[in-house]
């Protein structure tokens, strides 16, 4: 059950996936609508090896989530896939069932920041979700997607991850707990 507010959020970034735990963790997530946006839509399908300034800058920004989410389960993936069809397909979820739809985010997080596993890879998805994606919804699919992006970029933020409140009021990045809690009435 969604207060108004929306979780802007992207699958390949450390930092929304430690958001996505911390407000799991304090029971706040399903007073979130998600919605999933491309922060680096220019990423490669398949996943490439990130190595060299990628590879360190990669690993910069998974020790500076270890540091704002001690005790958050993370590993370093051999690079960031695109998450567009990851998107698409959380979107379609969330279009038979809520549950079903935060089920699919959570595990694919898990299966990218845990596992390192390719998230553009249409077989990982399908294994994720329990079922193909429906061929017959991926208009519609794409069409949610880009209401999403659309409203993203509307909040004048470039980032993620980025909770906006019925007020307008938003949470940029991934912020300590007291911070989450003001925002959360």
């Amino acid at each position: 059950m969604s207060n108004g507010s929306i979780l802007y959020s992207d699958f390949n970034c450390p930092f929304c996936y430690a958001m996505h735990e911390r407000l799991s963790e304090m029971s706040l997530l399903d007073r979130c609508a998600w919605r999933g946006v491309q922060h680096a839509p220019h990423l490669p399908k398949p996943m490439v090896r990130w190595s060299g300034t990628l590879g360190a800058e990669l690993a910069h920004e998974v020790r500076m989530v270890q540091r704002l989410a001690p005790g958050l389960v993370i590993s370093l993936p051999p690079g960031k896939p695109n998450t567009r069809w990851a998107i698409e397909w959380a979107a379609s979820l969330f279009r038979q069932d809520a549950g079903r739809g935060m089920e699919f985010v959570r595990q694919a997080y898990r299966a990218f920041w845990c596992e390192g596993l390719d998230l553009s890879d249409l077989s990982v998805l399908q294994r994720l979700a329990g079922e193909p994606a429906v061929d017959g919804e991926a208009e519609e699919r794409r069409r949610i997607v880009q209401e999403w992006e659309t409203a993203w970029h509307e909040t004048g933020q470039a980032g993620v991850p980025l909770i906006v409140s019925p007020s307008g009021d938003q949470l940029v990045g991934c912020v300590p707990e007291d911070h989450v809690r003001r925002f959360f009435p």
